[in-house]
């Protein structure tokens, strides 16, 4: 397997804010998701995992940094040189030599020695499993709200994943122990989500406030009125002022996005658009031919400037 720093393109020193922005990028870039039937990509993304594996973890970082495992995070071997040379014909024991009565004495002291580990095969040792990258498609209002979402597997493993409120594009969730299975024992890797929302309708998202554009009647506008309005929680009722016009904007106060840091909800800003009724009506056509307003005024007046 590869150096893992030449895996991620980064250098021996960099730090772990380095990793995992190479990570990311590079796991975008191989998505199996994104490059179906691609065994290539399949395979560059499993190797980007393993290297971001080992990398993120402190402790295995060191021990590969110090030559203590090698790429995959399996032990390189340290024992060899004693049991294979030591105990053949001709030899005498190296325990005896060193001072130890036996050699099962001399294997306590290296496993102690090398971080070895009692109680398994030789050659064997317990590794994590490797981290899974997923993307979950997720409706507006799941994420404004929170919601409970089930992810099918590949494999056929089904997770239950849980959106936070007030959740944002391209959030990534970490579902710990739901990756790869360890190998010798190890703990099971994680399973990292990458919510991607998708548009809605009516509302849009900047910050924490929710933006929508409300259509009114003329009569609404002209003389005030009190409507139903839609907001990420269900429809509220709300005066619009009499002389409304198109490009009115009004504030429903902390009816936008929870902050997850702050715990204070954004407002939802309601912008209105005057629209004319569909299908004929004489009698304002003909209030129209004859009115003549008090305040004349061109609106495309400082267009023709």
């Amino acid at each position: 397997m590869k150096d893992p720093y030449e895996t991620l393109g980064v250098a021996r020193t960099a730090t772990d804010r380095e990793i995992k922005a190479a990570y990311k990028k590079l796991a975008r870039q191989f998505h199996p998701d994104l490059h179906p039937d691609d065994k290539t990509a399949e395979a560059k993304f499993k190797e980007i995992s393993g290297a971001n594996d080992l990398l993120k973890d402190p402790e295995k970082r060191r021990r590969y940094d110090a030559g203590e495992i090698d790429a995959t995070g399996a032990e390189r071997p340290h024992e060899q040189f004693y049991r294979d040379f030591a105990d053949g014909p001709g030899h005498g024991s190296h325990a005896a030599e060193d001072g130890f009565a036996s050699n099962e004495d001399l294997e306590a002291f290296l496993a102690r020695a090398f971080g070895g580990r009692t109680g398994q095969p030789r050659g064997a040792a317990r590794a994590r499993g490797q981290d899974v990258s997923y993307v979950l498609q997720v409706g507006f209002l799941e994420a404004a709200n929170g919601a409970v979402r089930t992810l099918h597997l590949p494999h056929g493993k089904v997770l239950e994943v849980t959106i936070p409120e007030g959740a944002e594009d391209r959030q990534t969730l970490r579902l710990k122990g739901q990756g790869m299975p360890g190998f010798g024992g190890g703990p099971a890797g994680d399973a990292y989500v990458e919510l991607h929302i998708q548009p809605h309708g009516h509302f849009q998202r900047k910050d924490d406030n929710i933006h929508v554009e409300v259509p009114v009647t003329l009569q609404e506008a002209v003389l005030g009125a009190r409507i139903a309005v839609p907001t990420i929680k269900g429809p509220v009722t709300m005066t619009i002022p009499e002389g409304s016009n198109t490009g009115t904007t009004l504030r429903l106060r902390e009816r936008g996005i929870r902050n997850r840091k702050s715990g204070q909800r954004g407002h939802q800003f309601i912008t209105l658009k005057v629209v004319l009724p569909p299908g004929e009506e004489p009698d304002l056509k003909a209030f129209l031919a004859t009115w003549q307003p008090k305040s004349p005024h061109n609106p495309r007046e400082e267009m023709l400037r």
